[in-house]
């Protein structure tokens, strides 16, 4: 059997969801046999579904409106109803203010977040600040620009205290639109199942390692405070608490309005409805080959 090649995301907020595949002896089957898994930052997670050098990846909301063919896997989502804590805007001078952005790019999605929240709210009737593409380091990206955008395990560390201006952008998205946020979910590329053994059982495989990651918060923390340097509880209450990992219909409508926003702004020509997987389109990606 070809292994599914599966490009994950090296944060800290992707760690529950990776549970069965970091962790294959709580796995309910021999997943090292069944997969490969490559790790890098969400902007080259899409880019490698785009190509084909990925079967799976979990791509940045926005992507999934620019690469063709991809089905999602359901009820799994890196989201946030308030607080994310991971994704931040932290600048010099007050929002009205800001003429420079510079933008960590290691995900889109918070990019065109960022732009929407300039043009809609912050600086209305305005292009906003000009953005400009710099490694997340807080205190060099702020030498350069007035404010800057940091997303994942480099907003989680940043020293942010000495900045006079922070904000939370899963937070301000939900005090103004009264929505969750959905950040980045599996996208698999179609063709990739057709008649592979592993079609109809997929769902179940990566919604098992998200209950595992769940039920072990406390170990996934422990494992990476070498790696950060946040504190056990810190990181627990983080991924219990800021982080939300379903795809319900509430979220989904949180998404739809972001899609729909980030058209208005020109951010994307024009969006379609999530395809999740499901039956119908595993056994028409068969049909296809078939014919």
């Amino acid at each position: 059997m070809k292994k599914l090649r599966i490009s994950a995301i090296s944060f800290l907020n992707t760690a529950p969801l990776m549970w069965d595949f970091e962790h294959p002896e709580s796995a309910q089957r021999d997943l090292p046999a069944e997969f490969d898994i490559s790790y890098t930052v969400p902007s080259a997670c899409a880019d490698a579904l785009r190509k084909g050098s990925a079967d799976i990846g979990i791509i940045p909301a926005i992507t999934y409106q620019t690469i063709p063919d991809l089905v999602v896997i359901p009820d799994i989502a890196i989201a946030s109803n308030g607080a994310v804590r991971s994704i931040l805007v932290v600048s010099k001078k007050p929002l009205e203010q800001i003429k420079t952005l510079a933008a960590d790019t290691s995900s889109r999605t918070s990019v065109v977040l960022t732009k929407i929240m300039f043009q809609k709210w912050w600086q209305p009737g305005n292009a906003g600040p000009e953005f400009i593409p710099i490694d997340p380091d807080l205190n060099k990206m702020l030498a350069r620009c007035d404010a800057a955008l940091l997303i994942g395990d480099p907003a989680l560390t940043a020293e942010q205290s000495k900045y006079p201006v922070t904000v939370d952008l899963g937070e301000e998205w939900t005090r103004r639109t009264g929505k969750p946020f959905v950040y980045a979910f599996w996208a698999v590329r179609q063709g990739a199942l057709i008649n592979h053994p592993l079609a109809e059982s997929l769902v179940g495989i990566f919604q098992h390692s998200r209950e595992r990651g769940l039920a072990h918060v406390k170990e996934i923390a422990e494992e990476w405070t070498p790696r950060l340097g946040i504190s056990k509880a810190s990181m627990q209450d983080y991924l219990l608490n800021n982080m939300r990992y379903g795809f319900d219909e509430e979220q989904l409508a949180g998404l739809n309005l972001f899609f729909t926003l980030a058209k208005e702004i020109a951010a994307i020509e024009d969006f379609r409805k999530i395809d999740f997987i499901s039956s119908r389109n595993v056994s028409s990606a068969e049909t296809a080959k078939s014919m």
